[in-house]
């Protein structure tokens, strides 16, 4: 059971980052997975989700429109391609594989979390 997240980095605000997550995959296939992030001194929040088959998406209301998530079954990756980046998008980024086929907004129904990746979005 892995999760690689990738792509974070130091930008300025209004800028872009694209992030990356490669799963194995037999976590994969059949899975929801998510996007959530943590800035320090506090809780792990929820940025966005989507469906084992990317049929169906959803967002953190301080994220929509600015960032979008996809998915390559084919790569076994998703992404969370950001844009218009803000300070408070700092954060460490977590993406995480679904117990069921649904990207749920929480923690609990997540089974297996990746490292995290930096973003920084200096002002």
């Amino acid at each position: 059971v892995q999760l690689q997240a990738s792509g974070g980095g130091l930008v300025q605000a209004g800028g872009s980052l694209r992030l990356s997550c490669a799963a194995s995959g037999r976590l994969f296939s059949n899975n929801g997975m998510g996007w959530f992030r943590q800035a320090p001194g506090k809780e792990r929040e929820f940025v966005s989700g989507i469906t084992w088959n990317g049929g169906s998406t959803s967002y953190a209301d301080s994220v929509k429109g600015r960032f979008t998530i996809s998915r390559d079954r084919a790569k076994n990756t998703v992404y969370l391609q950001m844009t218009s980046l803000k300070p408070e998008d700092t954060a460490v980024y977590y993406c995480a594989a679904a117990r069921g086929g649904f990207g749920s907004r929480y923690s609990h129904d997540y089974r297996s979390w990746g490292q995290g990746t930096q973003v920084t979005v200096s002002s």
